[in-house]
């Protein structure tokens, strides 16, 4: 896969992209990263790329013109890939949004800055709206890396272990299981004694129980939408789960 990163601070990506899983990524040639920086595509002596917004009112607005004309020369006038602007104003990226976004070949990410983005950028450029929270940021520029990193460990390859994006929190709607490591004992903390069992499938029984246990106490309103079993359901009830209503 590939990202072309559209952004203003362009050596922001630089130690992320070179550390751990991505750089792996990046060297076993699974993904490709090109970061672009608008500015060189402002046009004038000064390369401005923000002026005061119409109508008055504070903060800076990103000009169309350099936005524009920096996607367009690098993915021609009608780009064949998703062109993603990075806002607030996108909708929440989750672990579904980067499963389905990962088996596109290439993606276009725009970093915004300052106020916002002239709004024509949001209705004549980009072809989806993503933010990371609800919350605001300096910049794009964390968003686009959360991208990256959590899109790339979908793709088949990246993640040493072949099942590990499976299994990762919120992969399968629910909070991951407890992980234990040696020593058995630490502290007079003991590892729970079905993980020492080498019986497998009480482990996989465990494992899937502490799943359902834990997105119950700390992220409730995943179970809503959540794929569960019979055994699941059964499960949750015994530990006071009181499933919403379906509207009809």
């Amino acid at each position: 896969m590939k990202f072309d990163v559209f952004t203003l601070l362009p050596g922001v990506f630089e130690d992320y992209l070179n550390s751990s899983i991505l750089l792996k990524a990046l060297e076993n040639q699974l993904i490709e990263v090109a970061v672009h920086d608008i500015r060189e595509w402002a046009p004038g002596k000064h390369h401005v790329t923000d002026e005061p917004p119409y109508g008055g009112g504070g903060g800076m607005v990103m000009k169309p013109e350099p936005v524009f004309n920096a996607v367009e020369a690098v993915l021609g006038d009608k780009p064949d890939c998703p062109v993603i602007l990075l806002t607030p104003q996108g909708k929440v990226f989750d672990q579904k949004t980067a499963q389905r976004l990962a088996r596109e070949p290439h993606l276009a990410l725009i970093c915004g800055h300052y106020e916002g983005f002239d709004e024509r950028i949001r209705t004549h450029l980009a072809t989806e709206e993503i933010s990371i929270g609800d919350f605001v940021l300096t910049g794009g520029e964390l968003p686009a890396l959360v991208l990256i990193d959590a899109i790339s460990r979908n793709i088949p390859g990246v993640l040493g272990d072949p099942d590990g994006a499976m299994t990762d929190s919120h992969s399968e709607g629910l909070l991951e299981y407890p992980h234990y490591t040696r020593p058995a004992v630490f502290r007079d903390w003991e590892v729970p004694s079905v993980l020492l069992s080498g019986n497998h499938a009480a482990i996989e029984n465990w494992r899937r129980e502490q799943s359902l246990a834990r997105t119950l106490e700390r992220r409730p309103e995943l179970l809503d939408r959540a794929e569960l079993s019979e055994t699941d359901r059964q499960i949750l009830q015994k530990l006071g789960w009181k499933p919403k209503e379906r509207s009809a």
